[in-house]
Protein backbone atom coordinates (compact mmCIF):
# COMPACT_ATOMS: atom_id res chain seq x y z
CA UNK A 1 0.00 0.00 0.00
CA UNK A 2 0.91 3.23 -1.08
CA UNK A 3 1.36 6.23 1.81
CA UNK A 4 -1.41 9.31 0.69
CA UNK A 5 -0.95 11.11 3.89
CA UNK A 6 -0.13 14.77 2.93
CA UNK A 7 -0.37 14.50 -0.47
CA UNK A 8 -1.89 16.48 -2.71
CA UNK A 9 -4.62 15.13 -5.49
CA UNK A 10 -6.74 18.57 -7.30
CA UNK A 11 -8.16 20.26 -4.06
CA UNK A 12 -7.79 17.75 -1.50
CA UNK A 13 -5.17 16.89 0.67
CA UNK A 14 -4.78 13.60 2.13
CA UNK A 15 -5.04 14.13 6.06
CA UNK A 16 -4.75 10.14 7.08
CA UNK A 17 -6.05 6.62 6.30
CA UNK A 18 -9.60 5.63 7.48
CA UNK A 19 -9.88 2.26 6.38
CA UNK A 20 -11.01 -0.36 3.99
CA UNK A 21 -14.47 -0.64 2.10
CA UNK A 22 -16.26 -3.98 1.83
CA UNK A 23 -14.18 -4.57 -1.28
CA UNK A 24 -11.11 -3.98 0.67
CA UNK A 25 -10.03 -0.43 -1.03
CA UNK A 26 -8.37 1.82 1.54
CA UNK A 27 -10.02 5.11 2.30
CA UNK A 28 -8.59 7.86 3.13
CA UNK A 29 -9.92 11.73 5.28
CA UNK A 30 -9.24 14.43 2.92
CA UNK A 31 -9.42 17.72 3.57
CA UNK A 32 -10.65 20.06 0.93
CA UNK A 33 -9.17 23.75 -0.09
CA UNK A 34 -12.85 24.90 0.62
CA UNK A 35 -12.17 23.45 4.32
CA UNK A 36 -15.08 20.61 3.77
CA UNK A 37 -13.49 17.07 4.85
CA UNK A 38 -14.62 14.11 3.12
CA UNK A 39 -13.49 10.51 2.99
CA UNK A 40 -13.01 9.22 -0.53
CA UNK A 41 -11.39 6.04 -1.79
CA UNK A 42 -7.41 5.90 -2.75
CA UNK A 43 -8.17 5.18 -6.71
CA UNK A 44 -10.03 7.86 -7.05
CA UNK A 45 -7.90 10.03 -5.69
CA UNK A 46 -5.40 8.66 -7.79
CA UNK A 47 -6.91 8.00 -11.17
CA UNK A 48 -8.02 11.89 -11.08
CA UNK A 49 -11.74 10.42 -11.16
CA UNK A 50 -12.29 12.45 -7.42
CA UNK A 51 -10.22 16.14 -7.02
CA UNK A 52 -12.56 17.97 -4.24
CA UNK A 53 -15.24 17.27 -2.09
CA UNK A 54 -17.73 18.49 -5.19
CA UNK A 55 -17.46 22.15 -4.53
CA UNK A 56 -15.43 22.29 -8.13
CA UNK A 57 -18.45 20.09 -9.66
CA UNK A 58 -20.88 22.95 -8.23
CA UNK A 59 -18.43 25.64 -9.53
CA UNK A 60 -18.41 23.82 -13.14
CA UNK A 61 -21.87 23.42 -13.41
CA UNK A 62 -23.11 26.90 -12.00
CA UNK A 63 -20.88 28.53 -14.60
CA UNK A 64 -22.45 26.25 -17.24
CA UNK A 65 -25.60 27.16 -15.70
CA UNK A 66 -25.41 30.64 -15.58
CA UNK A 67 -24.16 30.77 -19.57
CA UNK A 68 -26.71 27.82 -20.98
CA UNK A 69 -28.99 30.68 -22.41
CA UNK A 70 -26.22 32.45 -23.96
CA UNK A 71 -25.54 32.53 -28.14
CA UNK A 72 -21.46 30.84 -26.84
CA UNK A 73 -23.12 27.96 -25.03
CA UNK A 74 -26.02 27.13 -27.51
CA UNK A 75 -22.56 27.06 -30.27
CA UNK A 76 -20.66 25.10 -28.26
CA UNK A 77 -23.47 22.57 -27.75
CA UNK A 78 -24.93 22.21 -31.33
CA UNK A 79 -20.73 22.22 -32.41
CA UNK A 80 -20.96 18.91 -30.27
CA UNK A 81 -24.36 17.81 -32.00
CA UNK A 82 -23.34 17.89 -35.04
CA UNK A 83 -19.95 15.83 -34.84
CA UNK A 84 -21.87 13.47 -32.39
CA UNK A 85 -25.75 12.98 -32.94
CA UNK A 86 -26.81 10.64 -35.90
CA UNK A 87 -29.77 12.69 -36.14
CA UNK A 88 -28.62 15.70 -36.06
CA UNK A 89 -30.00 17.24 -39.63
CA UNK A 90 -26.32 18.57 -39.89
CA UNK A 91 -24.80 15.45 -39.07
CA UNK A 92 -23.79 14.12 -42.42
CA UNK A 93 -21.58 17.52 -43.32
CA UNK A 94 -19.54 17.04 -39.95
CA UNK A 95 -19.44 14.31 -38.08
CA UNK A 96 -20.70 12.23 -40.88
CA UNK A 97 -17.52 13.26 -43.20
CA UNK A 98 -14.86 12.56 -39.75
CA UNK A 99 -14.77 16.39 -38.77
CA UNK A 100 -14.81 15.95 -34.59
CA UNK A 101 -14.45 18.04 -31.41
CA UNK A 102 -11.27 17.69 -29.55
CA UNK A 103 -11.50 16.11 -26.09
CA UNK A 104 -10.49 19.74 -24.30
CA UNK A 105 -13.72 20.97 -25.71
CA UNK A 106 -16.07 18.08 -25.64
CA UNK A 107 -16.12 17.22 -21.87
CA UNK A 108 -15.87 21.15 -20.88
CA UNK A 109 -17.84 24.46 -21.79
CA UNK A 110 -15.89 26.49 -19.67
CA UNK A 111 -12.29 25.14 -21.89
CA UNK A 112 -14.36 26.08 -24.76
CA UNK A 113 -15.13 29.70 -23.35
CA UNK A 114 -11.76 30.21 -22.23
CA UNK A 115 -10.01 29.36 -25.55
CA UNK A 116 -12.24 31.41 -27.66
CA UNK A 117 -14.02 33.94 -25.43
CA UNK A 118 -17.32 35.36 -26.05
CA UNK A 119 -18.64 35.90 -29.64
CA UNK A 120 -17.84 40.14 -30.73
CA UNK A 121 -21.01 40.30 -31.78
CA UNK A 122 -24.80 38.63 -32.24
CA UNK A 123 -23.69 38.19 -35.92
CA UNK A 124 -20.62 36.27 -35.20
CA UNK A 125 -20.44 32.16 -34.63
CA UNK A 126 -17.69 29.71 -34.28
CA UNK A 127 -16.02 28.64 -37.93
CA UNK A 128 -13.18 26.34 -38.51
CA UNK A 129 -10.34 28.13 -40.36
CA UNK A 130 -9.79 24.82 -42.27
CA UNK A 131 -12.80 23.67 -44.03
CA UNK A 132 -11.91 19.89 -43.41
CA UNK A 133 -10.10 20.22 -40.21
CA UNK A 134 -11.64 19.23 -36.57
CA UNK A 135 -12.79 21.89 -33.81
CA UNK A 136 -10.24 22.94 -31.78
CA UNK A 137 -8.33 26.14 -30.70
CA UNK A 138 -5.69 25.94 -33.31
CA UNK A 139 -8.48 26.17 -36.10
CA UNK A 140 -11.60 27.73 -35.12
CA UNK A 141 -12.46 31.11 -34.92
CA UNK A 142 -15.47 33.59 -34.47
CA UNK A 143 -16.33 34.79 -37.61
CA UNK A 144 -19.73 36.23 -40.09
CA UNK A 145 -21.68 34.55 -42.00
CA UNK A 146 -20.08 36.18 -45.02
CA UNK A 147 -17.05 35.13 -44.04
CA UNK A 148 -17.82 31.60 -43.12
CA UNK A 149 -20.05 31.33 -46.56
CA UNK A 150 -16.17 32.85 -48.08
CA UNK A 151 -14.48 29.93 -46.08
CA UNK A 152 -16.74 27.33 -47.75
CA UNK A 153 -16.07 29.13 -51.13
CA UNK A 154 -12.54 28.82 -51.26
CA UNK A 155 -10.68 26.49 -49.33
CA UNK A 156 -6.84 27.76 -50.92
CA UNK A 157 -5.08 28.72 -47.80
CA UNK A 158 -2.23 30.87 -47.60
CA UNK A 159 0.43 32.08 -45.33
CA UNK A 160 2.13 35.30 -45.66
CA UNK A 161 3.59 37.44 -42.51
CA UNK A 162 2.14 34.87 -39.85
CA UNK A 163 -1.05 35.35 -40.73
CA UNK A 164 -3.32 32.75 -42.25
CA UNK A 165 -6.21 32.98 -44.77
CA UNK A 166 -8.28 31.75 -47.61
CA UNK A 167 -7.14 33.52 -51.08
CA UNK A 168 -10.51 35.68 -51.42
CA UNK A 169 -9.50 36.93 -47.48
CA UNK A 170 -6.15 38.21 -49.39
CA UNK A 171 -7.98 39.40 -52.78
CA UNK A 172 -10.33 41.60 -50.41
CA UNK A 173 -7.35 42.75 -48.04
CA UNK A 174 -4.89 43.65 -50.73
CA UNK A 175 -7.35 45.11 -53.23
CA UNK A 176 -6.39 42.55 -56.39
CA UNK A 177 -8.61 40.49 -57.55
CA UNK A 178 -8.54 37.05 -56.90
CA UNK A 179 -8.16 35.48 -60.66
CA UNK A 180 -5.45 37.64 -60.52
CA UNK A 181 -4.07 36.10 -57.16
CA UNK A 182 -4.42 32.63 -58.59
CA UNK A 183 -2.89 32.94 -61.78
CA UNK A 184 0.53 34.64 -60.32
CA UNK A 185 0.35 31.24 -57.91
CA UNK A 186 -1.11 28.68 -59.58
CA UNK A 187 0.00 29.69 -63.35
CA UNK A 188 3.04 31.96 -63.25
CA UNK A 189 4.42 29.97 -59.81
CA UNK A 190 4.44 33.15 -57.90
CA UNK A 191 5.88 32.93 -54.17
CA UNK A 192 2.85 34.32 -52.05
CA UNK A 193 4.02 36.96 -50.91
CA UNK A 194 5.49 38.18 -54.50
CA UNK A 195 1.83 37.42 -55.31
CA UNK A 196 0.55 40.17 -52.51
CA UNK A 197 3.11 42.40 -53.00
CA UNK A 198 3.25 43.23 -56.48
CA UNK A 199 1.00 45.72 -58.13
CA UNK A 200 -1.51 45.11 -60.89
CA UNK A 201 -0.49 46.87 -63.92
CA UNK A 202 -3.45 48.78 -65.39
CA UNK A 203 -4.13 48.63 -69.10
CA UNK A 204 -6.85 50.05 -70.67
CA UNK A 205 -9.49 47.25 -71.38
CA UNK A 206 -8.97 46.05 -67.15
CA UNK A 207 -5.47 44.65 -65.25
CA UNK A 208 -3.43 42.30 -67.22
CA UNK A 209 -2.41 39.07 -64.78
CA UNK A 210 0.82 40.53 -63.96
Amino acid sequence: MIDLTSKKFGRLTVIKRVDKNKSRNYRWLCKCDCGKEKIILGYNLKNGHTKSCGCLLKEGNNTTHSHSKTKTYHSWHNMIRRCTNFNDLSYHNYGGRGITVCKRWRNSFENFLEDMGEPPTDSHSIDRINNNGNYCRENCQWTTRKEQNRNKRDSHLETYNGKTQCLSAWAEETGIAYWTLCARINKLGWSIEKALTTPVRKYRYGDKIT
